[in-house]
């Protein structure tokens, strides 16, 4: 691991990281995106504690740990970073202890901080759809890039998947004729979820007329590809959003708010909770049942506009 400018970091802390990050990718099954999370928050208490008069990580006790979230809460970090850093912390220390590589585990006592329970931007059913027949009508001038973007989207919203996911998935993961999706989520976890007509004829149209014109030695199995032929990033998919959405006259969105308002749109359309957690690949029905209070709020601003007694 390399110190963040400033930070002196030791030898031993070094090696502690390393071992740790081999702990979560190989034992826990955690995203990159969430290793390289953790690895930079003890990166910062790691800087915290040198310039507070530890030695090391090895070195941190209880008192440094709430100093340090409470330094950061002062800044005003938001509620879910420093949920996300105590999270960290926890598991750090919990492993470590637990393998002797600390003496007792300091984040025993350590209170958890609260994510916020605020949502991204949930679209309106005619705001998705508009989105989409932007995303569709761009596609119009056969740009490879344009026939991507509207399948991307329109997979986005069909199924729910994070856009990590979609980046990840392969052609064969997509069955056509069955209309349904095979996802590889967090934790390395496997799941098929259903696929609808209109993102099953984009993809179709996708693999007919874009994907054939990136395709090069090098793509392999990927469905969807970037500009030179190699698998598509999260960043490519992100721009694709921003840019359909600013050219629909909706809200800027990012992909995951299409992520929000497939499971806001399929609560409000009648399905059970139980079927919506396995959509979206939740562990704990508990972070799904957030939408209800979504679809709840939604429902008294609609009573409150309409009733003549509300």
């Amino acid at each position: 691991m390399q110190a963040a400018a400033g930070v002196q970091e030791t030898g031993a802390d070094t090696a502690l990281v390393d071992d740790f990050v081999l702990h979560l990718a190989a034992q826990r099954g955690l995203s990159e995106h969430t290793v390289r999370a953790y690895v930079g928050d003890l990166r910062a208490l790691a800087g915290y504690a040198t310039r507070h008069g530890a030695e090391g990580l090895a070195d941190v006790d209880l008192a440094m740990l709430r100093g340090w979230l409470a330094s950061m809460s002062a800044a005003d970090r938001s509620r879910a970073t420093l949920a996300r850093r105590g999270a960290a912390v926890r598991t750090f220390f919990a492993w470590a202890a637990r393998t002797g590589r600390v003496a007792s585990d300091p984040a025993l006592r350590l209170a958890s901080a609260r994510p916020s329970s605020t949502l991204p931007t949930v679209l309106s059913q005619d705001s998705a759809a508009d989105l989409l027949d932007v995303a569709r009508t761009r596609s119009d001038d056969d740009d490879p890039i344009h026939l991507r973007d509207w399948a991307a989207l329109e997979l986005l919203y069909a199924t729910g998947v994070r856009v990590g996911e979609l980046c990840r998935v392969d052609v064969d993961d997509l069955d056509l004729s069955e209309r349904t999706l095979r996802v590889l989520g967090k934790g390395g976890k496997e799941r098929v979820v259903p696929v609808g007509e209109p993102a099953v004829d984009a993809t179709r149209q996708w693999l007919r007329r874009g994907r054939p014109v990136l395709a090069t030695e090098g793509s392999g199995p990927a469905l969807f590809l970037g500009r030179r032929g190699g698998r598509v990033d999260q960043r490519q998919l992100r721009t694709a959003v921003h840019e359909v959405a600013v050219a629909a006259g909706v809200e800027d969105v990012a992909p995951h708010a299409l992520r929000h308002s497939a499971a806001t749109h399929l609560l409000e359309g009648g399905s059970d909770l139980r079927s919506v957690q396995e959509v979206l690949g939740h562990s704990s029905l508990a972070t799904t049942q957030r939408y209800t209070h979504v679809t709840a709020d939604r429902l008294r601003a609609s009573f409150e506009q309409a009733h003549p007694r509300a």
